[in-house]
């Protein structure tokens, strides 16, 4: 039986992006609620702690992605990188400062040091988060791309109600995402819980209205989703209907049944991006002729066996180390554990 290795790794490419944002979507989550729930240096720690031993492996899956784009379709790795390259840029440069942020804010004892260090954590995860949503619209949109996918656009293009609105809804998702795993990661009955519970009723609301909004203007308003059959309306009708199920599980105060929810709202939400596109990952609004597809933007079949051999490799043991990972830091964190020394305020 031959196997149809592009679609494969197409289908490999969904996964790696759908795992990423799964996981360092509720990094991104804690990082904005961070300066809006916590109120003393030693509650900052508890929310720094409930992410710092994770949030570094969740940043591989992104690299995973690129590289798999890189390696299994270059044709579309170059346009979609030359498209948007600003977007990406950012992006890059967010988690840089991301990782530089949550590594030196400890390491001077001042206010302004750690305000700073605050504030640039925020900023760095608020970018990705709603940049996120604008190139995957994007990806779904199209780009004006012209013979061997030259891009023939200009970047503010990237930009209009529809991709805005991904940006947003990606970003509100995010951040009901990182709620919903606080309630997991906090202990019950703390200051911190409960804040982090009223933001998960907030941005569920939110999320509802932004998404419903996303879906109306992609299925109603401008087509782009039309791409999608009657059975493939699943992905996007469980992505609501999970919303709905986030506003019973917190109602119900079931915290594993809300963040469950909130994490397959994203996987549904990913896997729409991505059913849309099939057969396609780049369409070109210049005309079919010049649309990427899996077939015309995939490497060679040499390589793509060559891959597919590399990653029965590497890839259970990337999963089982994280698995590993999440399973030693399980315990929830209390805020007196992450006491100051000396029994100061730390502000």
């Amino acid at each position: 039986m031959t196997v149809d290795l592009p679609t494969v790794w197409f289908a490999l490419t969904a996964l790696t992006f759908t795992i990423y944002f799964f996981l360092d979507g509720f990094d991104f989550g804690v990082g904005i609620l961070q300066p809006f729930l916590a109120r003393s240096e030693v509650q900052r720690r508890a929310l720094i702690g409930t992410v710092g031993p994770f949030w570094a492996a969740n940043e591989v899956w992104v690299i995973l992605a690129a590289s798999v784009i890189f390696a299994a379709f270059p044709l579309w790795y170059g346009a979609l990188l030359t498209a948007l390259y600003p977007l990406f840029a950012l992006i890059l440069l967010a988690l840089i400062g991301r990782g530089v942020a949550f590594e030196y804010r400890s390491e001077v004892d001042h206010v302004r040091w750690r305000l700073f260090w605050d504030a640039t954590s925020f900023v760095t995860n608020l970018l990705p988060a709603f940049l996120w949503g604008v190139i995957m619209s994007n990806m779904v949109r199209g780009l004006p791309l012209g013979v061997g996918g030259r891009f023939e656009g200009h970047v503010l293009g990237a930009f209009d109600l529809f991709t805005v609105l991904g940006g947003l809804a990606t970003l509100s998702l995010f951040v009901l995402h990182g709620a919903t795993y606080l309630l997991l990661r906090l202990h019950r009955g703390s200051t911190l819980y409960l804040r982090a519970r009223r933001a998960a009723l907030l941005w569920g609301a939110a999320a509802t209205v932004l998404v419903l909004a996303f879906v109306y203007v992609g299925f109603v308003r401008s087509g782009v989703f039309n791409s999608l059959g009657l059975s493939q309306w699943l992905f996007p009708a469980a992505a609501a209907l999970n919303l709905g199920l986030v506003w019973l599980a917190l109602t119900l105060r079931r915290d594993g049944l809300a963040f469950a929810a909130t994490g397959l709202t994203v996987v549904f939400s990913t896997a729409t991006i991505f059913l849309s596109l099939y057969p396609n990952v780049l369409p070109s609004t210049l005309g079919e002729t010049y649309t990427l597809t899996v077939r015309n933007s995939a490497s060679e079949p040499y390589t793509l066996r060559l891959l597919s051999w590399v990653s029965l490799i590497f890839l259970p043991l990337i999963i089982g180390y994280q698995a590993w990972n999440y399973y030693v830091f399980r315990q929830r964190v209390q805020e007196r554990d992450q006491a100051i020394p000396g029994g100061g305020s730390g502000d």
